[in-house]
């Protein structure tokens, strides 16, 4: 009588541990993007920075002109980091990407 395998059509425990690993190696890497925190000058500077990087390298130079020239921009209004602090708050670099194309600027 010949033996059977445990697993006959299936993974075998070390597949399915391999597979565990990963996924949990995958899970880990895929992290969720920064959010830029407006409330103050130093905490916009490192988010924004650490926002910035989670975009790929060509959207980077609309990220960057996007925050240079923020949306409600007003003439009488010279606070340009303020007014991108407040315009900016909340988002993450891709939305700061995609409001900056709806404004025309590439």
């Amino acid at each position: 009588m010949k033996r059977r395998a445990a697993h006959a059509g299936g993974m075998s425990k070390r597949g399915l541990k391999a597979a565990l690993v990963a996924m949990a190696i995958v899970a880990a890497c895929s992290k969720a993007p920064t959010v830029i925190d407006g409330s103050s000058p130093s905490t916009f500077a490192k988010t924004t920075e650490k926002a910035r990087r989670n975009l790929p390298i060509k959207e980077r130079l609309t990220f960057d002109a996007a925050i240079r020239n923020p949306s409600g921009r007003r003439y009488g209004n010279n606070d340009i980091e303020g007014v991108a602090r407040e315009a900016y708050n909340g988002m993450t670099a891709f939305d700061v990407v995609a409001d900056a194309r709806a404004r025309g600027i590439e």
